[in-house]
């Protein structure tokens, strides 16, 4: 037949919220033709007839999304810090919490005893939590290591996750995320160990795709983290920046000057902060998991970020002390309820923007022609509802490249 398409598979039944543009542009009882792991025809059904398939999925009405990205975690770690939450919760301040060796450093000693086969086990099942929730492409990040055979098991650990579940990761270096105790008098002295070895060596063995680090008054200064991104840019790695999460130091401007994929946070971003990531193309990354648990008060300024047109993604920031979040869609509705979000709004975040802020917009993020057949069908009327309901995991069927993996 003429004008006929051969694809592996078609999938029907379901209104298709493709995402395009960051916008919901719905197709009414669409199809999504795939061959082999791309999407090739995506229509309304009744302009499907010259489609020929070998295996036809008819869904039984519904919703179909884009995958979700989840793009700043921390999912790879040992230990847990819950008994410090208890402790906050019972009127022990962070800093008693932390002269008793809690807060990060708990983690850290936790992380640096654990096994490359420890650290997989257990971020699995943390990671298995988010994929039953339509994640498909989720980053993570080490800094939970802070010595340089540490951090290059945390690598190792989130390469090895990517083998062994259907979910396409993205692995970040942010050895500067703390200062280790072995550097407590000597922060640029860890500084320099991770530009002079650390990074060159991820970077020959191809361990992550990206450096990020913490521009913070409890991390680190925009001068040490200039020395960060200008050893990155001199090894060809893509940089991202947790930024005025706590205070106005500039960093998401400084994120901007390095042509940052992402700067994360931003509760304290100025209009010349989100100026400057606007023409820079650097993606707004919000992260509402722990804005609630520490109790802030002041939000991002989500008002800038749509006049200045700065694409704004969520994020789980699933990690042990301040956003243990194992649901990127409850973190859909917290970007509404907290930050003043549309729905419209905080599904792109997960979807589109998500994908802009890990430099993958190009195939993912979006249902549309010539990106991977990564989607999600939802038994909903509206995708609204994604945000809407509170907790308990909605049913779902998660197709990962064409293929559907539950």
């Amino acid at each position: 037949m003429s004008g006929e398409l051969r694809c592996d598979s078609l999938w029907y039944g379901a209104d298709i919220v493709t995402m395009q543009e960051g916008k919901y542009s719905i197709i009414p009882n669409g199809a999504i033709a795939v061959r082999q792991d791309r999407i090739v025809w995506i229509g309304p059904w009744k302009d499907a007839k010259h489609i020929r398939a070998d295996i036809h999925n008819k869904l039984d009405g519904g919703i179909v999304t884009p995958g979700f990205v989840d793009c700043h975690t921390h999912l790879v770690f040992g230990g847990d810090r819950s008994h410090e939450f208890e402790q906050r919760l019972n009127g022990v301040s962070y800093s008693e919490i932390a002269a008793q060796g809690g807060g990060i450093i708990s983690t850290v000693t936790a992380t640096r005893k654990a096994s490359l086969d420890e650290l997989v086990a257990s971020a699995s099942w943390r990671l298995e939590r988010l994929l039953a929730e339509g994640v498909t492409t989720v980053e993570i990040k080490s800094g939970y290591g802070l010595d340089q055979e540490s951090e290059l098991r945390m690598l190792k650990a989130i390469r090895q996750l990517a083998k062994i579940h259907p979910v396409q990761i993205r692995s970040t270096c942010l050895a500067a995320h703390a200062t280790p105790p072995e550097f407590k008098s000597d922060p640029d002295g860890w500084i320099t160990l991770i530009c002079e070895q650390l990074l060159p060596q991820v970077a020959r063995e191809k361990l992550a795709d990206a450096v990020d680090a913490f521009c913070e008054h409890l991390a680190f200064s925009p001068a040490q983290v200039t020395r960060v991104f200008e050893a990155a840019q001199r090894l060809g790695m893509p940089v991202k920046l947790h930024a005025e999460q706590l205070s106005s130091l500039g960093g998401s401007s400084l994120a901007a000057k390095f042509n940052a994929l992402s700067a994360d946070h931003l509760e304290y971003a100025t209009e010349a902060d989100v100026a400057a990531m606007a023409a820079s193309g650097t993606v707004a990354v919000l992260l509402p998991g722990a804005f609630y648990l520490l109790r802030e008060k002041q939000v991002p300024p989500v008002a800038l970020f749509r006049q200045y047109k700065v694409p704004m993604a969520l994020a789980s920031d699933a990690n042990p002390g301040t956003s243990p979040a194992l649901s990127l869609r409850l973190m859909l509705n917290m970007g509404c309820t907290l930050f003043g979000m549309t729905p419209e709004e905080a599904l792109a975040g997960a979807t589109l923007h998500g994908a802009r802020a890990l430099g993958l917009a190009d195939t993912q993020g979006s249902l549309e022609t010539g990106k991977y057949a990564d989607f999600v069908h939802w038994p909903l009327k509206r995708p609204a509802e994604l945000v809407y309901w509170l907790g308990g995991q909605l049913p779902c069927q998660v197709i990962f490249r064409g293929e559907a993996i539950r």
